[in-house]
């Protein structure tokens, strides 16, 4: 009974943390994430454009459209990703009968890809609103109202279309990711101390970011491209529409803001797991 009490008491912590770390994430990163998201769907050519346009037409709060969906959703998808990232380490280490500290980099990123899975049941649908939300510019609909005109065109599955892509993008996104935190954290880290060093996890967090972004760019351009349309079209289709566009290049449209948004926020989500982490272990 004691041991199931540590593994939920050990669950919640990981919930917490990090919903936590994703808010970090959300109020530091989303003006990069609207830029990347008009660039991939093609309303601007360039960032400098795009920034510019959005700051007319809608102010500089117009940099922050599309924010609620990804607030209300990052909270429980970080949540579910760090819970998620918990549970496939346990999986991980009940199938090797290896702890943590015993992994490699194959099981951590293995623990890593699991942890998507339930993450892209919360991700997909916030992701959906979120993309619509963004590419409408000089409008004032409410999220309520996206969500509305969705369902009306489209139904429930209008709601949750790019869900595989999502999972595709997740995956491997999410093994990159939590790979490379790992690591650089480890070799940042002074050896056998247990205290927190902040420019170890914002530095490893960053680059967490910034591998995962490199990794699964072109599939995030074809989840992005399929979230904005209205109509039904595969993942095929939408790969061979983005290609016939402009060839390779076309699929990384919206990269340079994505990368300089990566490092930043994910150094604040990881930043935010951490210290919140930090402070349930201290509670309980």
């Amino acid at each position: 009974m004691d041991e199931v009490d540590n593994v939920l008491v050990e669950n919640v912590k990981s919930f917490g943390a990090g919903g936590f770390g994703g808010i970090c994430a959300v109020l530091t990163g989303h003006p990069f994430d609207l830029v990347k998201v008009r660039l991939q769907t093609g309303l601007y050519q360039s960032s400098i454009e795009c920034v510019k346009q959005t700051i007319i037409k809608d102010g500089p709060l117009g940099l922050y459209r599309g924010v609620l969906p990804p607030l209300l959703g990052v909270t429980p998808m970080f949540a579910v990703s760090f819970w998620g990232y918990d549970v496939g380490k346990r999986l991980v280490g009940s199938y090797t009968g290896k702890t943590s500290d015993q992994f490699t980099i194959a099981h951590i990123s293995t623990a890593g890809f699991i942890s998507a899975i339930p993450t892209t049941l919360v991700a997909a649908p916030f992701e959906r609103i979120k993309v619509m939300m963004q590419i409408q510019e000089g409008k004032n609909n409410s999220m309520g109202a996206v969500v509305k005109e969705m369902y009306r065109t489209g139904g429930l599955r209008s709601i949750f279309k790019g869900s595989a892509a999502t999972l595709a993008r997740d995956g491997p996104g999410s093994a990159l990711y939590f790979a490379t935190y790992e690591y650089v954290k480890e070799k940042l880290s002074v050896p056998g101390s247990n205290e927190l060093s902040l420019v170890a996890i914002m530095t490893a967090g960053g680059l967490a970011g910034v591998s995962m972004w490199l990794g699964v760019f072109p599939i995030d351009t074809i989840k992005s491209t399929q979230q904005s349309s209205n109509v039904s079209v595969s993942i095929v289709q939408t790969t061979k529409n983005i290609y016939a566009k402009g060839g390779v290049k076309a699929f990384f449209p919206g990269v340079g803001p994505a990368l300089a948004r990566s490092f930043p926020a994910n150094a604040a989500t990881f930043l935010g797991v951490e210290l919140a982490r930090n402070f349930f272990d201290k509670l309980a």
